[in-house]
């Protein structure tokens, strides 16, 4: 048994690259462990390499068929859980592979870029778009002004890259890390998310209060809109039009942050790092673009993150730890629960049953938020009317909850929908391989991070108000529909 396991090992070694020195895998590879684990230190077995071409099409995702060891992982995971088909198998015998449909590139395709097929990869055939080495160029250029943004699920899964325990909130540390390594200012995203939210509970009540039947759907999850401008259409009118929280923030960034910290003379570059793989798609959407310019210039994820700072050369443990920039940072911790299934609706219905009664909502009226479930749903009385609210994680789940609500089996008001199972915290750039339990820590920290909050509600963030007031003016306010708010249309893709 053990000599048929090395040789089938072998066989999938005959043709594969020989470039695990400088792989984007190499560490995390199934391939390179089995080798290990067996004890093949040389190849015995000599087949034809592949001459399959890179596909770089995608601003997400790079498809490499030479280290394809055709396992179809990724065919599954696109068909059966997030209900996308992205990828299939191609040819037939010894030409054989992944490819997308009719063997076009994948930046043509109808792939929501969600990332989770390289999270399935097990070697380096599907990776990210790597773009922190353009970051490496630009921390130090003449006349630059880098201003990044880290999302909160960012800040407890980079732990598991660093050597700390998994879970671990690292947000002041990459902070500090950043700023040393040559970042004029680092903010997290979860600032972005409270006003996002903020707008959004006025959108909600105006939408109930005209007494609209189908529901406002969250629009803050790129591979979501993507896959609703693709295959639901009609659901475009639905969808909150609200950009993402790392939108909305670099929206912030380009044009209120020039005027605070007075650096007109100098040309802002904007990062967001991020566990989404599909915020690199969005970032180069014509509706993010502040005219004709990206709100944001690169996106990152937390695997490049942890590159990142390795690079640095900075020895963690004996790092101090950096004080945060007044101009983004507050305590305030109902948007860091964006990076989870369910807590988005949870910190819009905060700031909801505020705008409605002036009083704050009992947490234990929100805990089914928290359940361990794909789709959660509760109904929440706020003075004299009442909201049905759902969230759901995973593609296909979201597929077979929106078909109930269409066929009017199911009344919601609002909806959240993320497309990776479990939310963020699951993304398609988060730490490799995937470990089911890892994911629970990270939701964990989330969870933690907001029981011990001193400031649990949007609306009560000092730098929400401060944006408001200085800035924005009012939700609702032209400004706010200029910089905050954005359109969707119907995508034709080849399917």
């Amino acid at each position: 048994m053990l000599k048929a396991r090395k040789t089938n090992v072998e066989l999938l070694l005959s043709n594969h690259p020989d470039d695990c020195l400088y792989c984007e895998r190499s560490g995390s590879c199934e391939l390179q462990s089995l080798s290990e684990d067996l004890n093949i230190r040389e190849r015995r077995i000599t087949g034809k390499k592949s001459q399959h071409k890179t596909d770089r099409s995608s601003p997400a995702i790079v498809l490499d068929p030479s280290k394809c060891i055709l396992c179809g992982r990724c065919v599954r995971i696109c068909e059966e859980i997030m209900s996308t088909s992205a990828l299939d198998f191609a040819y037939r015998g010894n030409e054989l592979r992944i490819s997308a449909a009719l063997d076009k590139p994948l930046g043509n395709s109808n792939c929501t870029a969600c990332g989770q097929c390289l999270m399935a990869c097990p070697t380096g055939a599907l990776i990210e778009n790597v773009q922190f080495p353009q970051l490496e160029a630009l921390l130090h250029a003449p006349g630059k002004m880098v201003v990044v943004q880290y999302t909160p699920a960012v800040a407890v899964s980079v732990a598991e890259l660093l050597g700390y325990k998994p879970g671990t909130d690292l947000g002041s540390l990459v902070h500090t890390v950043l700023r040393r390594h040559g970042c004029d200012y680092v903010f997290e995203t979860s600032t972005g998310a409270d006003v996002m939210i903020v707008e959004q509970a006025r959108i909600l009540e105006e939408r109930k209060g005209k007494g609209e039947s189908f529901p406002l759907i969250t629009s803050s999850c790129p591979a979501w809109v993507q896959f609703v401008e693709q295959y639901y259409p009609e659901l475009i009118p639905s969808l909150s039009p609200l950009k993402s929280p790392q939108q909305l923030a670099g929206s912030l960034i380009r044009n209120w942050i020039p005027e605070l910290i007075e650096a007109r003379e100098k040309e802002i570059v904007s990062v967001v790092i991020s566990s989404c793989t599909a915020a690199k798609s969005e970032a180069r959407r014509e509706e993010m673009m502040g005219s004709g310019v990206p709100e944001v210039d690169l996106v990152l994820t937390t695997r490049e993150l942890a590159r990142l700072i390795r690079l640095s050369g900075l020895e963690l443990d004996q790092l101090e730890r950096e004080p945060f920039s007044d101009l983004f940072h507050s305590e305030c911790t109902a948007g860091k629960l964006a990076a989870v299934a369910g807590g988005e609706a949870e910190a819009t219905l905060r700031t909801l049953y505020h705008r409605i009664t002036g009083k704050e909502v009992v947490p234990s009226k929100l805990h089914r938020f928290r359940i361990n479930r794909s789709t959660r749903e509760i109904t929440l009385k706020a003075g004299r009317k009442e909201f049905r609210v759902a969230s759901v994680s995973g593609l296909s789940h979201a597929v077979e909850l929106l078909e109930e609500i269409r066929s009017g089996k199911k009344q919601v008001d609002f909806l959240e929908i993320m497309a990776c199972p479990q939310g963020c915290v699951n993304g398609g750039g988060q730490p490799l391989p995937v470990d089911h339990q890892m994911v629970r820590n990270r939701t964990r920290a989330i969870y933690e991070t907001d029981n011990e909050g001193s400031v649990q509600m949007a609306h009560q963030n000092p730098v929400v108000s401060r944006i408001y007031s200085d800035f924005l003016g009012e939700p609702g306010s032209r400004y706010s529909k200029e910089y905050l708010f954005t359109s969707f249309k119907k995508r034709d893709v080849l399917l």
